[in-house]
């Protein structure tokens, strides 16, 4: 893989650059994260907010997370593509919805979190990390 990557929404009033590899990539199995990709899961590279360089204007919302943290996200405002999650507490971590790259195999999850609640038609591969709820 090789660094920098681009990535946009899809209307591209907002575009990134993502300097460095993730730290790691997780699977979200939560009811919210279900709700948020209108799929089974939502997928999140985690890195360091110097390694990305974000340009364009975002939306934020934000929700208190079940571990009482607040979950923050940044969007953008035009075609609502979620960008990045944060805690506001934490700004040094991002956690980037990476299915906007413009090279996408990155996106292999090495754990999936909150698998108690995953849809039961989805297998999850063998040797990949699992914990029932967030670690």
């Amino acid at each position: 893989m090789t660094y920098p990557i681009h990535g946009a929404c899809q209307c591209g009033g907002v575009t990134y650059t993502l300097l460095a590899p993730p730290a790691m990539v997780v699977a979200c199995h939560c009811k919210a994260c279900q709700k948020l990709s209108t799929s089974a899961f939502s997928i999140t590279a985690m890195v360091n907010a110097k390694d990305v360089v974000f340009e364009g204007v975002m939306a934020d919302w934000s929700r208190p997370a079940d571990s009482g943290n607040i979950s923050a996200a940044k969007f953008c405002p035009t075609c609502g593509n979620r960008i990045y999650h944060f805690n506001p507490a934490q700004p040094d971590a991002i956690k980037l919805k990476p299915s906007n790259l413009s090279d996408t195999r990155i996106i292999q999850p090495t754990a999936h979190v909150w698998v108690s609640e995953k849809q039961d038609w989805f297998s999850i591969p063998d040797g990949v990390k699992q914990f029932d709820q967030q670690p």
